[in-house]
């Protein structure tokens, strides 16, 4: 028997199968688990549709002073696949954004992981604001989440609490104009993220969202979305 062979009999030493949460057609409805999450009525929604863009099979986005989550639940074992693949792009970035601000808490793109934590790393106080916060919008609320952000302003590589919770960390991983009117791929440790942000592992991922979000400085965005699957650390997108 050969080496390849043995590797691949052994579990701990082959390589995990890509876990697919992202694999989109080029037309018809957007597929299930995936559905529409609109944060706040009073605030219009973005369109989410199918397209084939640019050869890619993707998710397009086009919001309009508006803001809404494309979001699904998800099982993962950060363990075995805690890398997290996928493609976008953009038109352009905002031009008055400032994610420092409640005014300026906007992007021409965001992917949004959500987790639940080990509950002895909350502390009182915030497990008081995540009831009072889950009273008012539904037990959609994440102990805590980060987001992945085609930013405006901010160096790649920015670390940022949300303006409306430190429960959400922001991270800039595309900024500006530079990287525009094409398809980029993006490649994150998912664990290793967390433990940056929060300084303690997570318990447990528990959702995946994507959005083009304007409401609050009043522009437009256009924005596409492909291909996201959670590998393990030696396979490559």
């Amino acid at each position: 028997m050969n080496r390849i062979a043995i590797l691949l009999m052994i579990p701990s030493l082959a390589s995990a199968e890509p876990l697919w949460v992202g694999r989109f057609g080029s037309a018809g409805d957007i597929p299930a688990p995936w559905k529409v999450e609109q944060l706040n009525r009073d605030v219009p929604s973005t369109t989410y549709r199918l397209r084939e863009w640019d050869g890619v099979a993707a998710v397009e986005a086009h919001s309009e002073k508006s803001m809404t989550l494309l979001t699904r639940p998800v099982e993962v074992d950060l363990a075995k696949t805690p890398i997290l693949c996928w493609r976008w792009r953009i038109d352009a970035a905002l031009k008055s954004a400032d994610m420092a601000t409640k005014a300026g808490d906007d992007y021409a793109a965001r992917v949004y992981l959500s987790f639940e934590v080990p509950p002895g790393t909350l502390s009182v106080g915030t497990r008081l604001a995540l009831g009072l916060a889950r009273s008012l919008r539904g037990n959609s609320v994440p102990d805590a989440a980060i987001n992945y952000l085609w930013d405006n302003r901010y160096p790649v590589g920015t670390w940022q609490a949300n303006a409306y919770t430190d429960r959400a960390r922001m991270l800039v991983l595309r900024t500006g104009d530079a990287d525009a009117l094409r398809w980029v791929t993006e490649r994150r440790d998912v664990g290793s993220d967390f433990q940056t942000a929060f300084g303690h592992a997570p318990a447990k991922l528990t959702g995946l969202a994507l959005a083009s979000d304007t409401d609050n400085t009043g522009e437009s965005a256009h924005a596409g979305f492909a291909d996201f699957r959670f590998v393990s650390r030696d396979e490559s997108c």
